[in-house]
């Protein structure tokens, strides 16, 4: 390997992403402001809104570590052409969750390579995700034991987890899913020589 990767991220699911593939990297969070960088560009699609998040994330932390590749990644949703946001409080989940049953939402995958402050790799790619018409039950058990997935992802689910069981169909592949569009990012890091080829 010619040089570090750093993932700026401190998602433990794009953390096990990289690890179960083999990747070395280290783990320096960036500390941008997403609300402010989302009030600046309300403009951009959810889709666009992931990459520049990405680039954001990528670059702060590459202007400390200039000699090093840096991992920028972010995810946004889309419902019905909104933006979402992940949700302060748990007890937000149930509107959320009811407001998506029987529908489809998009997520919309950003990531960004970055060296000496550069962008030298971007990449976008959105997953749909059709949402069944669970009952009230299901969501009252759901809502009971899904714990911290309801403020730590968007969607207030873990795909990769008990999450799975709020779907009847997804359009995307699995690594994009979680948030960290695997098979790409591979082939850039060998691209740019960071990992063997």
């Amino acid at each position: 390997m010619t040089a570090r990767l750093i993932l700026a991220s401190g998602s433990h699911i794009r953390q096990q992403i990289l690890r179960d593939a083999g990747i070395a990297f280290e783990i320096i969070k960036s500390d941008v402001d997403e609300d402010e960088l989302k009030q600046a560009h309300r403009e951009l699609k959810p889709a666009a809104m992931a990459v520049l998040l990405a680039n954001a994330k990528a670059n702060q932390v590459s202007s400390a570590h200039p000699e090093d590749f840096v991992l920028g990644a972010d995810q946004t949703m889309e419902l019905d052409g909104e933006l979402l946001d992940k949700l302060p409080q748990r007890e937000l989940a149930r509107a959320r969750l009811t407001a998506m049953r029987g529908t489809s939402h998009q997520l919309h995958s950003g990531l960004a390579l970055v060296c000496a402050n550069k962008t030298v790799w971007e990449h976008q790619q959105s997953s749909t995700l059709w949402v069944r018409p669970f009952s009230d039950a299901f969501l009252d058990i759901y809502l009971a034991t899904a714990g911290e997935e309801l403020t730590a992802s968007v969607g207030a689910y873990a795909y990769e987890g008990l999450g799975a069981q709020l779907f009847e169909r997804v359009d995307g592949e699995f690594h994009a899913i979680l948030g960290l569009p695997l098979l790409p990012l591979l082939k850039a890091l060998r691209d740019l020589r960071v990992i063997a080829s």
